[in-house]
């Protein structure tokens, strides 16, 4: 089913709508959510953070990078707060708390967890808002006291929490950079799989996810991401179950290390974890349920995830996350516009992508849960294809172009972040790309990558025309043995229209042979006295009586 960009507006307009009876959410890059995930957005906030820490090119930056990316400052923030007297009674997880911000105004949030009577410390997490620009006012965690802090909207250093609206009050004390921190990052997405994408249990009814199973039987190792990513990080060697595609970030520079980290996080972390969300969406929906809030919130955090908030309603060139990713690469390879073939606007693979996430919300806000699973699974090839794009890319550029360490890195990143789709297609393609594009590769050949993964994409759900190829604007034209392949059905499609063709053409020639020598038969009898067709002879009146 295809849908245009119209009807992806109006399917979220009316599930939004179905689900609560308020005004719209902002939309995501053309997608309306039906739930508040202003605050799973801004987890791109953290990748902004990370990717400008990693461009100071020092170890003393590196670390900061690694703290945003296990610790978080942007997503889910949570006050620690001493109170001055314990609790007089239990709090329960959720109980609405209110006090004062660093600015002087109301600030609410909820108790982060319960608190037995007499505790004297507790967590409170902030409460958050529709408005994306301000969804929440305290944001502090692993960027205290950098440009990235936000630290109005905190709890003031000292003051009076009231609980649950109640008369009884608490004074509390605590700091504001230290103790303010966030719940949800980056590498969380990574370190959950386990509990969220690998055991089966009450929690997680529909795992292992078959996508996530890929990834870890190819890395044996269910912390794949976070593996790569921290070894890019301090410069070490991952130490994924499989020796055999193990590597040694120690062979690069801060430059190399910092692509590996930086397209680490977004493409190998947030990557998975999309696709975990909409599974998660699966699970929670009930065919027995209409406008069933849960499964819709956890598709709206998957199409949150997958474009982050930098890019906005409508797209911004600012985006950090897989959105952007797939705007790049259609202008690389010449696969922007709703047909695909063109250099400019957004990519086709965008306009697949948000036309099923229409289509999946609408199916699960009327709970035909089982046919999502078709919805995730197109959506879930689609994503990989900017992944290919990418390695391809740089395949070339290394193979062709004198591609330095900058490029490797670049390809090996990318080759990692798609691998095990392609391995669970073909072992043997996926280690001919693993080979050439692998960290310390002694060579790169891009015909070789480049076959390897065309041998494979119907294997993948994608096509040469999703894929494109690498072109050269400089030119107007393709580089050098980089254009687009074609596909078979492509071939086959073109090989029983040119047979109709031939055998119409045989046909009319026949035709066409048989008219002419009727006409020279007709003719030579003409002339002969003995025409084939003689006048007939009109009786006279009389005898027609």
């Amino acid at each position: 089913m295809k849908l245009t960009i119209a009807a992806l507006s109006i399917m979220s307009a009316t599930a939004a709508t179905s689900l609560r009876r308020r005004l719209s959410f902002e939309k995501i890059t053309g997608y309306e959510p039906g739930t508040q995930v202003t605050d799973h957005a801004a987890i791109d906030l953290d990748q902004r953070a990370i990717e400008s820490f990693l461009a100071e090119q020092t170890e003393s930056s590196f670390a900061k990078a690694r703290n945003v990316y296990t610790d978080g400052a942007h997503s889910k923030s949570v006050a620690t707060v001493t109170l001055t007297s314990g609790l007089t009674s239990a709090l329960a997880d959720d109980t609405p708390i209110s006090g004062i911000s660093v600015d002087e105004q109301e600030v609410t949030g909820i108790a982060y967890g319960s608190f037995d009577a007499g505790a004297t410390e507790i967590q409170i997490q902030y409460s958050t808002t529709d408005i994306q620009d301000s969804y929440v006012g305290c944001r502090v965690g692993a960027v205290a006291g950098t440009e990235y802090a936000m630290t109005s909207g905190c709890f003031n250093t000292t003051g009076t929490l009231t609980i649950n609206g109640d008369a009884n009050t608490y004074d509390y004390e605590y700091d504001v950079d230290a103790n303010n921190s966030n719940e949800r990052h980056i590498a969380g997405f990574s370190t959950s799989a386990n509990d969220k994408m690998f055991v089966n249990s009450n929690k997680c009814p529909g795992c292992p996810y078959a996508e996530f199973v890929k990834y870890q039987s190819y890395y044996n190792d269910v912390n794949y991401a976070d593996t790569w990513a921290t070894a890019a990080f301090s410069g070490g060697t991952t130490s994924f179950g499989n020796s055999a595609v193990n590597v040694d970030f120690s062979q690069y520079t801060l430059t190399g290390r910092a692509e590996c980290a930086k397209k680490g996080t977004a493409y190998m972390n947030v990557y998975m974890y999309v696709i975990r969300e909409m599974e998660d969406a699966i699970d929670d929906c009930d065919v027995n349920i209409l406008n069933n809030e849960e499964p819709v919130h956890a598709w709206d955090e998957a199409v949150a995830f997958y474009s982050g908030s930098l890019e906005g309603e409508t797209g911004s060139s600012d985006g950090k996350l897989l959105y952007r990713l797939a705007e790049k690469r259609c202008q690389n390879f010449k696969t922007c516009g709703l047909t695909g073939d063109a250099l400019e606007g957004t990519s086709k693979v965008n306009y697949d992508i948000f036309d099923q996430f229409a289509l999946g919300q609408s199916r699960i806000v009327r709970g035909s849960c089982p046919d999502v699973r078709e919805v995730v699974q197109r959506i879930t090839a689609l994503m990989a294809v900017p992944l290919i794009q990418g390695t391809l890319r740089y395949a070339y550029k290394v193979d062709r172009l004198q591609g330095a360490e900058k490029e490797k890195a670049e390809g090996a990143v990318f080759a990692a972040a798609v691998l095990p789709r392609l391995s669970a297609c073909s072992e043997s393609d996926a280690q001919t790309v693993f080979n050439n594009m692998k960290v310390g590769a002694s060579s790169t050949d891009f015909l070789a990558v480049k076959a390897a993964f065309e041998n494979n994409y119907e294997c993948m759900e994608i096509t040469c025309a999703d894929v494109g190829g690498l072109y050269d604007s400089s030119v107007n034209d393709y580089y050098e043995d980089a254009g687009p392949c074609i596909d078979p059905n492509a071939e086959s499609d073109s090989s029983s229209d040119d047979t109709v063709a031939v055998a119409l053409g045989i046909t009319f020639g026949i035709i066409a042979f048989l008219a002419l020598g009727g006409a020279i038969y007709m003719a030579r009898r003409e002339k002969s006295g003995s025409p084939v067709f003689k006048p007939s002879k009109t009786p006279h009146p009389n005898e027609m009586s």
